[in-house]
Formats: structure tokens, C-alpha cells, sequence
């Protein structure tokens, strides 16, 4: 079987969307998945929670596999995950952000590195996760040219809202320069207070955004709870932190993004 590959994306930062990924990357480690998760984020905060072993600044990472001046087989990067089952391409912070200047300056085949990159190991995995950074560079560009499908992590706030149609834009435009095949699983709706006036009316247009691009958003909705990124500090599953029904609401979600289909 052939990973299925996911992007998780938002321009904007502190949506959660690496708390996200990692709660959903358990949720397929528990349902017998084979599960790869690659850091392409500068910051490398996956990285630093899913790597079972310490790292130091001089080791390969994915830079290294990005590089034209390195150009590592990502096979030779990989390094073991926290969980059993669970293996991670580690970001190398800096000398990833060089990497995406570099891209910059490289012209034939820039968007497609991470693909050819993925492409010998692919057979290896269920599912192949991507953490992108908060932007849509080149970085983003070759996650979502490598994918099957992008998660997109959003709040019902404001910015997030209105920065919603430009990440759609973006998710149709390397659809039509690059990757026709790429899928959007839906929109995760993350550190949800419905307790609020102000974060339902956001929320409602939130939906109504969503519903113009017919693009779904996943249920359940994630309600604000501090549990969640205790368990991402601690570099602990949901289950194992003692909050198994805050878990199945990631489980809902996999269920829908592997086994439900996905949007236009």
C-alpha cells in the first residue's frame, strides 16, 4: 500500500496546527497505521516532541534532503518517533529557513523536491504527515506539491477567517500549476470557546466561507483544553495522558481524513 500524504497548512501562526498533527499522527499510530511524520518547519517544534532520541544542531535533517548543494536520500534521515510505529524526518531549524532562500534562487524542479524525495519510501508508510511552516512558501509549496491532501488548521477568529480564502487560493493554485490531484481532507476548527458571542459569529462565518469553496469541515469541533497541549509538552498521546475522550475526537478525525474521503 502506498502512504497517503497530507500537508498539514495555515498561513497564520498559533492555530495549533502542529498540536493538530501530532494528536492525529496518534490517532493513526493506535488504529495500526505506519506513520511518517516530516518536520518542514524552521521553528522544528514537531520535531523537538515526536523524536524519541535528543538532537544536537550538526545532525541531517530535512534541509539536508532539500538542499541541492547536499541532496541526502531522506531515507538516511529518518530517525525513530516517541511511539512504536512512528517514524520522523526532523527539521534542522536554520539551515532549513537557509534551504527555503536557496529554493528561491533555484529554478527548474524547485517545487517538486520533497515529492521525488518522498517518492523511494512512499511503500513504507500508511500515511505520510507534513508540518509546514505558517506561510505559504516554497517550503508549503513542496509539501502540497507532494500531497494527496491538505489538512488546513484554523481558529474562528478574525484573522483567521479572513486569511482563510487566501490559503484556498493558494491550495488551488499549486492544484493548477502542479499537483491537480490535490485534495483538501477538510479544515480542522481547533481551540474552539463557544461560550462566546464572539467566537460563534466567527465560527458561522467561518462555515459560510467553507461552504462557498465546498470544502467540509471536520467534526468534532476542538474545544479549548488545556489537556491538549499538556499532552503535546509531555510528548504524550491523549490516551496515555489520561484523557481518552478528548482522543477519540482526533480518532473522528482520521477516521474522516483516511477512510472518508475528501473535499474538492
Amino acid at each position: 500500500m502506498t502512504a497517503r500524504v497530507l500537508a498539514y497548512i495555515n498561513q497564520k501562526g498559533g492555530v495549533g496546527k502542529t498540536t493538530t498533527l501530532y494528536h492525529h499522527a496518534r490517532s493513526a499510530i493506535r488504529r495500526g497505521l505506519r506513520v511518517l511524520v516530516i518536520d518542514i518547519d524552521p521553528q522544528a517544534n514537531l520535531t523537538s516532541v515526536t523524536t524519541r532520541d535528543e538532537r544536537d544542531g550538526d545532525e541531517v535533517g530535512i534541509a539536508d534532503v532539500l538542499s541541492t548543494r547536499a541532496n541526502e536520500p531522506i531515507a538516511d534521515v529518518i530517525v525513530p518517533g516517541v511511539w512504536e510505529g512512528l517514524d520522523v524526518v526532523p527539521s534542522n531549524g536554520a539551515p532549513l529557513a537557509a534551504v527555503q532562500r536557496e529554493l528561491v534562487a533555484t529554478h527548474a524542479g524547485r517545487e517538486y523536491r520533497l515529492k521525488t524525495a518522498i517518492s523511494p519510501i512512499r511503500n513504507n508508510y500508511d500515511v505520510i504527515m507534513i508540518d509546514c511552516g505558517p506561510s505559504i512558501d516554497l517550503l508549503t509549496t513542496n509539501a502540497l506539491v507532494a500531497a494527496d491532501a491538505t489538512v488546513i488548521v484554523s481558529e474562528a477568529t478574525l484573522f483567521s477567517v479572513n486569511g482563510l480564502s487566501q490559503v484556498l487560493t493558494s491550495v488551488h493554485e499549486v492544484r493548477e500549476y502542479y499537483n491537480p490531484h490535490l485534495a483538501i481532507a477538510g479544515v480542522v476548527l481547533n481551540r474552539h470557546d463557544k461560550n462566546t458571542v464572539a467566537g460563534e459569529e466567527w465560527r458561522r462565518d467561518l462555515l459560510e466561507g467553507l461552504s462557498a469553496h465546498g470544502v467540509e469541515l471536520l467534526q468534532p469541533i476542538i474545544p479549548k483544553r488545556v489537556v491538549i497541549q499538556n499532552a503535546l509538552e509531555a510528548a504524550k498521546g491523549l490516551d496515555e495522558y489520561q484523557s481518552p475522550r478528548t482522543a477519540e475526537m482526533y480518532d473522528r478525525h482520521i477516521q474522516q481524513i483516511i477512510t472518508e474521503g475528501v473535499s474538492a
